[in-house]
C-alpha cells in the first residue's frame, strides 16, 4: 500500500531564455505547465523550496470538470493509478457523529450527468507527484530551490532574478499560493472580506485501527458532535486530514489541542502523530486584476477563498490561460488577448467566492444548531438520544445545496473574445445548472463514438468547428479564415437540437465562441478576429491627470458603428472629468458594469440598437445602473438607403463623423431590421430610473409618437430633441450641444443624493 509520497523536483538547470516562466510547483504551476508544453510553449518551473512536501492537508475531492482536464492533459489514468488508500473505502460523503458512530445522512456519488467524467478522490500528493513525472517525460524543467526576488518588465518581456540568475521570459506567471511573491513584486493588491477566526486542518498519522473501524472504513466523512466538526477523511491507510477550530486570530492551539479535537472525529481513544497543519479561514481574498503587464497570477495567487473545490478553480484558470498565451506566442492573436483572461475568471471566481463563504457562514450556524440541540454520546441507544439524532438529521438537511453551478458553470457570457449571443439567459446560481450552448458557455460534452471517445477528446488542444447539418458553406469559410491556427471540424449528426444552430464554434477551454446558420457580416474573419481580439476592442477615455473622475459612462455603440466612431465624444465626456468607456456591443455592459474600479454614477449611453437593447436591460432590470442616455433610438420597420452616400447623410452630416465610417464601412447597416422585441421593451418601459432621451428633429428613423410616449411615461425622463440632428446625433454636427446636454445630465445625478425626480417631462414640437 502506497504512503504519502514526498517527492524531490528535478534538478534540471534553468533555461536562460524561456516563453513561460512559472513561479511555484504546487498543483496549479505544474498543470500550467502541462497545459502549455502540451501547446508547443516553452515553459519552465521554479519553486523555493526543494521537493514537494505532500504530507500535508491539501485538496482531495476532484469534480467532474476538473477531471476533463486531466483527461486531456493525459493523466487520468496514471492519477486514478495513484491511489494511496483502497478505492473501495470510497462511499461517497457520509454525515456522522464520528467515524465509528452514527450516520445522520448519506450523501450519494451523484453521477455525471453533465460530463462524461465521474468525480475522483485522489489526494494532491498523488496529482503531485503524475504531474512532476509528466513533466519530466516531455523534458520540461522544474527547479527547486529557486526563489524570486526580483523582476523588470521590458519590451520584449520579463527579465526575472533567480536565486542569483537572471531567466529571460516573455511572460512570467505567478502560481506560489496564497502568500505570492510574484503578485507581492508586482504590486497587485487584494480585495475582500477577512476571517474573524482561524481553524485547521490537520494531517494526523495512525496506528493499525483495523479492529476498530474494520479493514474498509468510509474514506470521507463530515463530522458533527461537540468537539470535532469537519471532513474527516482518509489520505492513506495511515493518514487522515481532519478540521480543528475555530480557535481566535490571536489563539495559538498546542499539538496536544489539536490532536484532542482528531481524536473526537474519530470517536475513540488512540495513538495519534500531528504529522502536519494548516491554518485556513473563511475569507474571501481576490487580486484586482489577474494580469499587470507581462506578469498574470493563476490559482491561489490570484484569489484565496474559503475551502472548498479551490484547486478545481487554479485548473480553470490554467485552462482559460493556456490557448490564450499559446496564442499570443504563437502570433495568432495580439497580446491584448490576454486582457481577457482576468475579464472572465475574476468575475467568475468572484461569484464561487460569494457562494462559498456564504456556505461557510450557513455550516457555522448549522453547527451552533447542532451543538444546541445536543450531540449524543455514541454508545447512547435510548429513544432520546434517537429523537435527538433524528432532530439533527433534519437540521442538517434543510442546509444540503447542490453546487452544480459551481462544478459546470463557468459562463463568460459578457466576455469581449465570444460572439454576442443577444442575451444573458437566467442569472448564474450555484446549485443549478443546464447544457448552454450559447457563446461563452461550456459547450455540452458527449460520448461521439460507440468506443468511448468524447466530443472534448476529438477538439484536443484545437479550435473546432462543429458541423450539425449537410452544408458544408460555413466549415469551408472557416477553413480558407483560420491560416495555421490550430483547428479542427468535427461532423455530428443529430445534435443541432442540442446546440440551437447549424454550426458552433468551440474554443480549446472548451467555451463555445460563436453559434450559427449562417455566418454574420464579416465572415469566419470576423469571427475569428472577435474570439482572438484582433478586431477593434473596448475603448476607454479618462480624465485629465490632477482631476478627480466624477462618474463613469458606458457607450454601447448602433448599427455600423465602432468604438473608434465615439472617440471625440469620450475625450469630450472626459475632459469633463469623466470616464468613458466605449464597448463593442450591449454584451459587455454587465461584465464592464461589475468592474470594481469604476467610479458612481454609472451611466449607460445607448445609440440606434444600443439604444434599444440598454432600454430593454433597463426596462428588465437587468443593469446596475445609475442612470441611462438613449440616442438615436429608432422606429419599427426597415429603412434601406438606396445607396452609400444615401445612407452617410441620413446618419450625419459631419465631415469628421463620415470619415470615420467610410474609413470602415458597413454599407446598409442601417436597413438590418431591429429586433422587434427589444424596441418593445424600450418602448413600454416604464423603470425608475433617470432617463434622457436624445434625437436629432431630421432623423428619419425616429417615431416620434413612441418617444413622446416614452417620456411621458417614464417616472423621471427628459426628452431632448436636437435642432437639425440625424440619426447619429451623438456624432453629427451638433455634437458639441449633444455632449453639453450629457454632462448636464450627469451633473443632475451627482447632486441628487438619493436619485430623486430632477427634471420634468418635456416633449417637443419636433
Amino acid at each position: 500500500m502506497r504512503d504519502v509520497h514526498v517527492v524531490p523536483f528535478p534538478s534540471d538547470a534553468l533555461p536562460d531564455d524561456v516563453d513561460v516562466l512559472i513561479v511555484g510547483a504546487g498543483p496549479v504551476g505544474l498543470a500550467a505547465a502541462i497545459e502549455l508544453s502540451s501547446r508547443g510553449v516553452d515553459v519552465a518551473v521554479i519553486d523555493r523550496a526543494r521537493e514537494a512536501t505532500l504530507i500535508r492537508a491539501g485538496a482531495m475531492g476532484h469534480t467532474p470538470r476538473v477531471v476533463e482536464h486531466f483527461r486531456r492533459w493525459g493523466v487520468l489514468q496514471r492519477i486514478r493509478d495513484e491511489w494511496t488508500f483502497p478505492p473501495e473505502w470510497n462511499r461517497g460523503i457520509r454525515l456522522v457523529t464520528s467515524l465509528v458512530g452514527h450516520e445522520l445522512a448519506p450523501t450519494p456519488t451523484r453521477a455525471g450527468r453533465f460530463s462524461s467524467e465521474e468525480a475522483l478522490r485522489r489526494p494532491q500528493s498523488a496529482l503531485q507527484k503524475v504531474f512532476l513525472e509528466h513533466l519530466a517525460f516531455r523534458g520540461v524543467p522544474v527547479a527547486g530551490g529557486r526563489e524570486l526576488t526580483a523582476f523588470r518588465e521590458t519590451a520584449e518581456g520579463v527579465d526575472a532574478d533567480v536565486s542569483g540568475v537572471t531567466v529571460r521570459a516573455r511572460y512570467l506567471l505567478g502560481a506560489d499560493g496564497g502568500s505570492s511573491s510574484v503578485r507581492r513584486l508586482a504590486g497587485i493588491p487584494r480585495d475582500g472580506e477577512r476571517a474573524t477566526e482561524k481553524r485547521y486542518r490537520l494531517i494526523v498519522r495512525t496506528g493499525d485501527i483495523s479492529d476498530r473501524v474494520g479493514p474498509a472504513p468510509s474514506g470521507t466523512n463530515i463530522v458533527f458532535n461537540q468537539k470535532a466538526s469537519g471532513f474527516l477523511a482518509a489520505v492513506s491507510t495511515r493518514e487522515w486530514r481532519v478540521y480543528a477550530g475555530p480557535f481566535p486570530l490571536d489563539h495559538v492551539p498546542s499539538d496536544d489541542e489539536l490532536l484532542d479535537t482528531a481524536r473526537a472525529a474519530f470517536g475513540f481513544d488512540l495513538d495519534l502523530e500531528l504529522a502536519s497543519s494548516t491554518t485556513f479561514y473563511e475569507a474571501t481574498r481576490i487580486a484586482r486584476t489577474f494580469r499587470s503587464g507581462r506578469v498574470l497570477l493563476a490559482g491561489d495567487a490570484a484569489h484565496v477563498r474559503t475551502p472548498g473545490g479551490n484547486l478545481g478553480e487554479g485548473f480553470g484558470d490554467v485552462v482559460n490561460l493556456g490557448w490564450k498565451l499559446a496564442a499570443v506566442l504563437a502570433g495568432h492573436a495580439p497580446d491584448s488577448l490576454l486582457d481577457s483572461y482576468d475579464r472572465e475568471r475574476r468575475p467568475h471566481n468572484q461569484r464561487v467566492a460569494d457562494f462559498a463563504l456564504e456556505r461557510a457562514r450557513r455550516a457555522r450556524l448549522a453547527l451552533a444548531d447542532v451543538r444546541a440541540i445536543g450531540v449524543p454520546d455514541d454508545a447512547d441507544l435510548g429513544p432520546a438520544a434517537q429523537r435527538r439524532r433524528a432532530e439533527i438529521t433534519a437540521r442538517l438537511a434543510a442546509d444540503r445545496v447542490d453546487t452544480a453551478g459551481v462544478t459546470f458553470d463557468e459562463r463568460y457570457d459578457t466576455s469581449p473574445v465570444v460572439w454576442p449571443s443577444g442575451g444573458l439567459g437566467a442569472p448564474w446560481r450555484a446549485d443549478v445548472y443546464e447544457d448552454d450552448p450559447r457563446p461563452g458557455h461550456r459547450a455540452p460534452d458527449g460520448v461521439v463514438d460507440p468506443y468511448g471517445g468524447t466530443l472534448y477528446d476529438r477538439i484536443g488542444t484545437s479550435f473546432a468547428l462543429l458541423v450539425l447539418s449537410p452544408d458544408r458553406g460555413v466549415e469551408n469559410a472557416f477553413l480558407d479564415a483560420v491560416g495555421d491556427l490550430p483547428f479542427t471540424v468535427v461532423h455530428l449528426d443529430g445534435l443541432r437540437d442540442r446546440y440551437g444552430a447549424d454550426n458552433v464554434l468551440v474554443r480549446p477551454d472548451h467555451h463555445v465562441a460563436w453559434r450559427g446558420d449562417t455566418l454574420p457580416a464579416g465572415g469566419a474573419t470576423a469571427v475569428l478576429d472577435r474570439i482572438l481580439d484582433r478586431s477593434p476592442r473596448m475603448t476607454d477615455f479618462f480624465p485629465p491627470p490632477g482631476l478627480n473622475t466624477r462618474g463613469t459612462v458606458l457607450v454601447v455603440p448602433g448599427r455600423g458603428e465602432n468604438q473608434r466612431t465615439y472617440a471625440r465624444l469620450g475625450a469630450r465626456l472626459a475632459a469633463d472629468a469623466y470616464h468613458v468607456r466605449v464597448l463593442s456591443g450591449v454584451d459587455e455592459v454587465a461584465g464592464a458594469a461589475a468592474d470594481p474600479d469604476l467610479v458612481r454614477p454609472l451611466v449607460l449611453i445607448g445609440a440606434d440598437t444600443g439604444a434599444a437593447s440598454v432600454g430593454a436591460l433597463v426596462a428588465d432590470g437587468r443593469t446596475a445602473a445609475d442612470a441611462v442616455v438613449l440616442a438615436g433610438l429608432p422606429g419599427y420597420g426597415t429603412q434601406g438607403p438606396e445607396s452609400w452616400d444615401e445612407e452617410l447623410d441620413t446618419r450625419t452630416h459631419c465631415p469628421t463623423h463620415r470619415g470615420v465610417l467610410t474609413a470602415e464601412a458597413t454599407p446598409g447597416a442601417l436597413s438590418t431590421a431591429v429586433d422587434s422585441a427589444l424596441l418593445d421593451a424600450a418602448y413600454g418601459s416604464t423603470a425608475d430610473l433617470p432617463h434622457l432621451l436624445l434625437v436629432g428633429d431630421a432623423d428619419p428613423y425616429a417615431d416620434r409618437a413612441a418617444l413622446t410616449r416614452v417620456a411621458k411615461a417614464l417616472p423621471r425622463a427628459r426628452l431632448a430633441v436636437v435642432r437639425d440632428g440625424h440619426h447619429d446625433v451623438l456624432n453629427d454636427l451638433q455634437h458639441r450641444s449633444v455632449a453639453a446636454e450629457i454632462v448636464g445630465f450627469l451633473e443632475a445625478l451627482r447632486d441628487s443624493d438619493p436619485l430623486v425626480p430632477f427634471v420634468s417631462v418635456e416633449s417637443s414640437a419636433w
